[in-house]
């Protein structure tokens, strides 16, 4: 009988050790697959304001984050993205939910680019989170035709937001929060 323990014993650890190959396989293509998103909001930025690569490429660091919004008075949305160090050159991948409140309605699929003036302010976005307050949009935007403006209250604060909405159709003034978390399954 000692033997078949040792035999299952070691299918235990050979089912163990494969769960937590396939789970680390399953958070480098989650952790891939924002790092091409992020690369695309890049571009996507410097495309429509040239003078935000310099801007990126000076700042303390930068996050992307891809999300997907619903609103009609109450509405919420969800993101997932990274913030990187420019000068560690660390990565945080994060994950975003905002709720809000208000004359709004609409739905809408969108990306943010995030500049940090400081790394005391990275330090503090990735380690503690961060509240957004306060927004007013109008999106009409279907493919890649369309306008988009939007504004958000922060652009005083140390980090510079670019909000770009890749499709959805939105209007409205809203009171809300948003919160950052970093994304304990795939750091």
């Amino acid at each position: 009988m000692f033997p078949r323990s040792r035999t299952a014993l070691a299918l235990l650890l050979l089912a163990a050790a494969s769960f937590q190959a396939q789970a680390a396989d399953e958070a480098a293509l989650q952790r891939a697959e924002i790092r091409r998103m992020c690369d695309e909001a890049l571009s996507t930025l410097y495309a429509a304001r040239p003078a935000a690569r310099t801007i990126v490429a000076r700042s303390a660091g930068y996050g992307c984050f891809s999300g997907f919004g619903v609103s009609l008075l109450l509405g919420g949305a969800g993101a997932r993205g990274l913030v990187r160090d420019n000068v560690s050159g660390q990565e945080v991948y994060m994950n975003m939910g905002q709720a809000t409140a208000g004359l709004d309605i609409g739905i809408k699929d969108y990306r943010e680019v995030l500049v940090f003036r400081d790394r005391e302010t990275i330090q503090r976005f990735v380690d503690s989170g961060w509240q957004i307050a306060g927004t007013a949009n109008a999106t009409l935007r279907v493919s890649d035709r369309g306008i988009a403006s939007e504004i958000t209250e922060a652009l005083r604060d140390p980090i510079a937001i670019y909000p770009m909405t890749r499709a959805g159709l939105a209007a409205g003034v809203a009171a809300g929060g948003r919160r950052y978390w970093r994304d304990d399954e795939i750091n």
